[in-house]
């Protein structure tokens, strides 16, 4: 399994006809939850940290062999804000899937703040044992 990156848009800013750069909106911060990776025999389990992540914020899909994590972290005090040094950033991260691995038997969990994906292998992928018949 490969990290996918996706590059940050790049160019000279977008200039309206009066020469003033135009803004539609603020750029969002979006930051790579540390993920990691493991290999068991049915598959692999991966573990990204999504702290302040509930289940309504969180999107992960697989499409055209690539694993997409998408989330948005909520603040947890009620109300509205005063002053703020930080705000909470987004999470993403995606990842291309090897043919190997049944995108249709996937399983996501998240506990914690942990988000839990096992990535069953397809059967034809399993190893399987050959059994030898001796006269």
């Amino acid at each position: 399994m490969a990290e996918k990156t996706v590059s940050a848009p790049s160019g000279p800013p977008q200039r309206n006809g009066d020469g003033q750069r135009e803004v539609t909106r603020g750029q969002e911060l979006y930051v790579r939850p540390p993920v990691d990776i493991y290999e068991i025999p049915d598959g692999l389990v991966m573990m990204a940290d999504l702290p302040g992540v509930s289940k309504e914020n969180l999107e992960v899909r697989v499409d055209d062999g690539l694993l997409t994590i998408n989330a948005k972290a909520a603040q947890t005090v009620p109300g509205e804000p005063v002053y703020r040094e930080y705000e909470l950033p987004g999470f993403f991260r995606q990842f291309e899937i090897v043919d190997e691995i049944d995108t249709e038997k996937i399983k996501a969990e998240l506990k914690n703040g942990v988000l839990t994906l096992n990535l069953p292998l397809s059967e034809k992928a399993k190893p399987k044992k050959i059994e030898v018949k001796v006269d």
